[in-house]
């Protein structure tokens, strides 16, 4: 049993339709068929939301999302039409909130690794694959690999894990074009980002991207893949710094990894395997975590948060 520890009652905004309660996000339609994307506070860890949000958090990954979609527009669209607030919306959705196309999402999680981790690296000890991709011999936690891959996964829904699938299986669900085209666009923003990061100090590991498709007004030349949801956070990455790194053993990060730790340490007293939900954080951990998030900001776009 996962899934939210208190689900949050969705606020009722004049002109605008509530769609869908996300982990992070809340998902409005406008009168005009827009998607109006709220980003929230709230923290997912080990498939449940918490009930402990983190402050800012939900500006953090939205301005930290603006600032990347500005860095790849000349190697895809994005979904983003505006920043401007919803008529009526209240004072506390501001720098939280984008105004984006309405797309046709792709049911796939479009994953780019340049480091085995994670998921990848429990599969890589049983098989020396990811996703079925073969790796050389000798890698261990935090190995930069030969070169990036494209490791797919489903999309989960709350409460629900990801679970990773083969290039060949990404290609059945959509098309071989299309299959295509995410592993074409996630590798090449991958390395785009792999380089601003690394110009910055640091090390992006991994990260995972969501594609929808836009109707292209009937011209003949078919559909576009455009960007969307958040991109290149520390929510959807993980970013180490490049000073810090160590292969064999678990890297230090600029995500909820701290949160991770706690819940499953001693002291929080969760028992992981259990079906009860997770504990509240404590104020410390809110704090780290926080402050892991607008590190991340700060180093990455060379702004100060404020």
């Amino acid at each position: 049993m996962s899934g939210f520890v208190e689900k949050p009652e969705p606020l009722e905004v004049p002109g605008l339709v509530h769609l869908h309660t996300g982990k992070v996000r809340e998902l409005y339609q406008n009168e005009a068929g827009d998607l109006v994307m709220v980003a929230s506070d709230r923290l997912s860890a080990y498939d449940w939301v918490l009930p402990t949000e983190i402050p800012d958090k939900g500006r953090v990954l939205t301005q930290l999302s603006l600032w990347w979609f500005d860095k790849l527009a000349d190697l895809v669209p994005n979904h983003v039409i505006s920043t401007e607030l919803p008529e009526g919306a209240p004072a506390d959705w501001a720098g939280r909130t984008l105004i984006c196309k309405s797309l046709k999402m792709l049911p796939v999680e479009c994953v780019a690794r340049g480091y085995l981790t994670g998921s990848g690296l429990a599969e890589y000890q049983e098989s020396r694959t990811v996703c079925g991709l073969a790796l050389p011999e000798g890698l261990v936690d935090g190995s930069e690999l030969p070169a990036p891959i494209f490791t797919p996964a489903t999309k989960a829904e709350v409460g629900e894990h990801d679970e990773n699938v083969s290039y060949e299986e990404v290609a059945r669900q959509v098309g071989a074009e299309t299959a295509a085209q995410l592993r074409q666009a996630t590798l090449a923003v991958y390395g785009r980002a792999r380089d601003i990061a690394r110009d910055r100090g640091i090390i992006l590991a991994d990260t995972k991207f969501e594609f929808g498709v836009e109707f292209n007004g009937g011209r003949g030349v078919g559909d576009i893949l455009v960007l969307a949801d958040e991109v290149l956070t520390p929510d959807s990455s993980r970013f180490w710094p490049a000073d810090e790194w160590q292969p064999g053993r678990a890297q230090p990060s600029f995500d909820k990894q701290y949160v991770r730790d706690w819940l499953t340490s001693a002291e929080s007293g969760w028992d992981r395997a259990s079906e009860q939900p997770p504990p509240p954080l404590p104020e410390q951990v809110v704090e780290a975590t926080r402050a892991k998030y607008i590190e991340a900001y700060e180093r990455l776009t060379g702004n100060t948060w404020s």
